[in-house]
């Protein structure tokens, strides 16, 4: 499967909700684990918010050793290669580590309390 991902997000890979929807468009394939190449050419702008909704929660019932092998990123400029790994690493960790997990859980909610209306 080939998925061209300027055709989701134009040149600005930023927005959760784009991320949102590869991840939709990818994670089935990749629980079967079956071959997804995700082309980056023309995208030049990338965020965390974006890998993290895309890519990350992959992680959550996807193996890394799964998503190595099942999962290609082609024309991934230098802008976009830093952010993507920081998100894998990210990733890993928070659904391999309970602990992490609810520690990163708690600190998010109190952050989201202190902006309630």
């Amino acid at each position: 499967m080939l998925i061209k991902v300027r055709e989701i997000t134009g040149a600005y890979a930023i927005s959760a909700d784009n991320g949102q929807q590869l991840y939709d468009q990818i994670h089935g394939a990749l629980l079967e684990t079956r071959s997804v190449e995700l082309d980056f050419s023309g995208v030049s702008v990338f965020t965390t918010a974006f890998f993290n909704f895309a890519i990350g929660q992959l992680l959550k019932d996807i193996s890394a050793e799964d998503l190595n092998r099942c999962l290609t990123i082609t024309a991934l400029d230098q802008n976009g290669e830093p952010i993507l790994r920081h998100t894998i690493t990210n990733a890993k960790r928070y659904y391999s580590d309970l602990q992490y997990q609810e520690a990163v859980n708690t600190v998010l909610e109190e952050y989201a309390t202190n902006f309630e209306v």
